[in-house]
Parts: C-alpha cells; structure tokens; sequence
C-alpha cells in the first residue's frame, strides 16, 4: 500500500472533486454522490493490479478506527440539525422504528444467516446486528436540512432521527453475539446467567449511563458556549464540534456505557439549548463538511475494495444476492410497515420511511469491531465481510436511485 501511497492520494483527491461539483455537474442525474464515489473506487480497485488487496481482516483495526471517526461527526451533524422539540406524538414514529423494526431486522437477518450461510450462532446474530440499524453518513441526502430553516417534515425527521438513534441501539445486540461467540470458542454454552448480565450491564447500564452523558454534556457545553457572557459567535465551531463529539463519546467510554447514544444525545441537547441560536448553523456547517470528506475516503476506499474483489475472481453464490434484495426490499420495508401501523400519517409516509434506511459506514464499523475481538472463526468473519459488503453495495445504488423519487411522492407536512 505505501508504495502507492501517492497515486492514492491522486485518486481520493479525484472522489474529493466528484463531491466538491457533485451539486453542479451531476444535479440532474438520478444519481447520489456515495453511487458515484463507490463506482469510481471500483474501476479503481478492478484496473490497478498493483495495488495491495485491501484485506479487511488484516486490516481490521484500520477500519474500525476510521469507520468510528466517521460515525462520531455524522452523529453530531444529525442531532445539530433537528429542529423538532422532544414530544412523543413526535418522536412516537422513530421510537417503533427503533422498537419494533430493527428487532425485527435483526432477527430476520440472523435466521436468514444461519440457514442461507452456515454461519454460527455468534456469527449469525452479528450479522442481524450489523445490518438492521440504518446509517447516519450516507443518508445525509434525505435528511431533514440545517439549523431553523423551517419545519420538519414527517419522512425526513423520522429517518434522522431513527439513524442517529440505532447506531448505538444497536450495540447490545452486536455485544450479544460477541459473547455468544466467546462462550463457543471457549467450549462453554450460552447460559441463563450470561443472558442475564449481558441485559443487565449491555442493555439497561449501558443504554442508560449513555443517554444520562449525553444530556450533562450537552447542556454543560451548550451553557459554556451559549451564554449571554460568552456569545457563542465568537468561538469556534471547529472547536465546539470536536469538543462535543470527544467530550461526550470519552466520558461515554469511560463509565463503560455506549459513546454513540452520548454523542448524538450530547448533540440533540445542545441543538435543544436556545434552540434559535444562529450558532446552530454555524456548528452543522462545519460537521456536514467534516462528514463530507472522511465519506469520500471511506467510499472510495470501499469501492476499491469491492472492485479487487471482483478482479480477483471472489465468488459470491446467487444466496449472497438473493438474501440482499430480500432483506432490503422486503424485510425492512414490511417491519417499517408493521412498525409504523396504526399511526395516524399518510400512507405514502409509511411507505418511504419503511423504504428508506440505507445501509454503510456504520455496517462497516459494528463488523470490524467485532470480528477484531479475536472470537469469530476466520470462515464466518469472511463470509460475514463478503455479506456486509454486498449489502452495502446494493443499499447505496437502490437508495440513491429511489430515495427522491420516494420523498416527492409524500405530503409535505411539517413539524409545527
């Protein structure tokens, strides 16, 4: 890889370009921005033979490092720029989301995992949990827009939110499977008593000591920076971003809770902090453009990966694709409709919030994660990559060609 240290920087500099005139040249297109950098990164990866294969198994750490830095600021970025107030008419639609639907993923993935790939029982429900939360970075396209810039419609809100949300609800389940796996390779069995502390400590501490850091940081830092003494204006939003993200995910981390909630909790209550503040905008600008950049390197590098894949001949089974359009086409959009029943929203809302979801960065973080915990066998850890990745793939294509396409045929209704 150091030997093509410059001609990557040549190519990441091309996808920075891509996103840079994306607004100007490419508007028109039914295209995303994320279809477009992948794309790029697969001729790449398929046409520069000379390239070291990027081996996310060697590579492991690299990616968890990256991927996790990536989530942070988009985290930060989703809860800066929800404008609707904590009300539970309002919140009600994401939190059956979070509830019902991803439950629902995960299971459903897990099941399919088991019996379409052979995969263990740690591995399996790894799977469920990796691919059941949606992902905060590459939905930017139809999230709700910046700071006070009007209302909110349902559709919108609803898929920032429950992206902001699930990347750390999500976590107890990818725990579970770590332990599942560990108990395994130590030749132990799964017990009653296991079950119990992992919702003990991996559910109920965790989730909770996460949302209580969340909420003191943000209103700590909101009180420092939004003063009347201090005038949030002067200071800057580079700072206070960074500040926000470390202060809340390292407090998070130390109590040993989950840094994802805290973050983007730490975020939600600062927004919620003299809410009209002109700061708020100042503060999403620099963390959209922040998410801007570490996406285009984690998407083209992505594609590069996918592209030597196929170059070197990978082989994916009809299972591999069969159980990638069944799960975004069918499980998720039927467990958003399940979830959703019974709420009084138009039917077309329904159906593009249950649509929606796109699968990516996040995936990538949850796995390498996990596998790097040294428990999972190096067949399932594979067949887990070569799953996750095709998923992925797929999910940015069918989402960047229908997501407006979905949106336009809602109501535009917003938040009051």
């Amino acid at each position: 890889m150091l030997e093509n240290y410059n001609l990557f920087l040549l190519i990441c500099g091309i996808a920075f370009l891509f996103g840079a005139l994306f607004p100007l040249m490419f508007k028109r297109l039914p295209i995303s921005l994320p279809m477009l950098q992948v794309s790029f990164g697969m001729i790449m990866g398929y046409w520069w033979t000379t390239l070291s294969f990027l081996d996310p198994i060697n590579n492991g750490f690299l990616i968890e490092k990256l991927t996790e830095i990536v989530v942070l600021v988009s985290l930060v970025g989703a809860g800066i720029k929800i404008d609707t107030p904590l009300t539970w008419q309002l919140w009600r639609p994401t939190a059956r989301l979070l509830l019902i639907t991803m439950p629902i993923g995960i299971f459903a993935m897990a099941v399919l995992g088991y019996y379409a790939f052979g995969l263990s029982l740690g591995a399996a429900l790894l799977l469920g949990a990796v691919l059941a939360p949606t992902d905060p970075v590459l939905a930017s396209s139809i999230q709700v827009g910046p700071p006070n810039t009007g209302g909110e419609d349902a559709p919108r809100f609803t898929l920032t939110s429950e992206a902001g949300l699930n990347d750390g609800l999500a976590f107890p389940f990818v725990y579970l499977a770590i332990k599942i796996a560990e108990a395994y390779s130590e030749g132990q069995r799964f017990t009653g008593e296991m079950l119990w502390s992992w919702f003990t400590h991996d559910v109920l501490w965790k989730i909770g000591a996460g949302l209580i850091v969340g909420v003191a940081v943000g209103k700590l830092l909101a009180k420092l920076i939004l003063s009347k003494n201090t005038n949030g204006t002067t200071i800057s939003q580079g700072y206070t971003v960074i500040a926000l993200t470390l202060l809340a995910y390292g407090l998070a981390e130390f109590v040993h809770s989950y840094g994802f909630i805290a973050v983007f909790i730490a975020a939600f209550t600062f927004r919620r902090s003299e809410s009209k503040h002109s700061y708020h905008e100042k503060l999403h600008d620099f963390a959209e453009q922040s998410e801007g950049l570490f996406m285009s390197l984690v998407l083209v590098t992505f594609g590069m990966f996918i592209g030597q894949g196929l170059q070197s001949g990978v082989e994916l089974t009809w299972r591999v694709y069969i159980v990638s359009f069944t799960f975004l086409l069918l499980i998720r959009p039927l467990g958003g409709m399940i979830a959703l029943s019974g709420l009084n929203m138009h039917r077309t809302e329904k159906y593009a919030i249950s649509s929606l979801g796109i699968r990516g960065i996040g995936t990538l973080y949850y796995l390498s994660y996990a596998i790097n915990q040294g428990f999972f066998a190096d067949d399932d850890a594979i067949k887990l990559w070569v799953v996750c990745s095709i998923v992925i793939l797929i999910s940015i294509f069918i989402h960047g060609l229908s997501a407006q396409k979905l949106l336009q045929m809602t109501p535009n209704k917003a938040h009051e």
